[in-house]
């Protein structure tokens, strides 16, 4: 009995030696506050009120011609040939307005993505940094949706992300 205990003792030795260091991040939080991300957005917002206006005047354009239209299909002095082109204007400005905000919907996705993917992996780069500094076998990340044992052993990094990013 004595020998499986020293045995069992011997083994487990070498594990504890080489006792693994894990972290937690919440990277949601920290890409937050990141002052990248605010300036990213401000430039979505101005790229987006700009797509607004127009798509206003476009709108403003078709609501007034779509009353001179009304007004004129009224008249029975017009010509049909006359009422037929305006009909077919009408249709066209209806068409552009549509494709106009088609595009630009495509135009802030991918100006979305090229302006959050270099904070995202600003912000991963630093994780890995911290990670590998800090000697940690494994960092969870608490904003995706996985299960995180937050035991003993496990310690918050999330401040030292900040820091290693110059976030307060």
């Amino acid at each position: 009995m004595i020998k499986k205990l020293l045995l069992a003792a011997l083994v487990a030795l070498p594990i504890m030696a080489n006792a693994q260091k894990f972290g937690y991040v919440n990277s949601q939080e920290i890409f937050n506050v990141m002052p990248e991300k605010a300036t990213a957005e401000n430039t979505l917002k101005a790229a987006a009120e700009k797509y607004d206006a127009e798509l206003k005047n476009l709108q403003d354009k078709f609501q007034k011609d779509l009353a001179d239209f009304q007004a004129l299909d009224k008249d029975p002095n017009t010509l049909d040939a006359i009422k037929e082109r305006r009909q077919q204007e009408l249709e066209e400005l209806y068409q552009k307005i549509q494709n106009f905000q088609q595009t630009a919907s495509q135009d802030l996705q991918r100006q979305q993505e090229q302006l959050i993917a270099p904070v995202s992996q600003k912000l991963q780069q630093a994780i890995q940094a911290v990670g590998a500094e800090g000697g940690y076998t494994f960092v969870f990340d608490l904003a995706t949706p996985a299960i995180v044992y937050q035991g003993v052993g496990a310690e918050d990094i999330s401040a030292k992300v900040k820091a290693k990013l110059g976030i307060k």
